[in-house]
């Protein structure tokens, strides 16, 4: 899997984030383990 620009990245074991400044082929890995895309949290609804 490529690294995506502008993306971040999150350790599920550790809680550590990476954002990604440079693309690239390869994985980030932290403990041992491929970092997952962290998902963006949903703005509040603004009434």
């Amino acid at each position: 899997m490529a690294n995506a620009l502008g993306k971040r990245y999150m350790c599920e074991k550790c809680g550590t984030e990476v954002l990604c400044n440079k693309p690239g082929d390869g994985s980030l890995e932290c403990c041992d383990a491929s970092m997952k895309i962290k998902e963006a949290k949903p703005l509040p609804s603004s009434d």
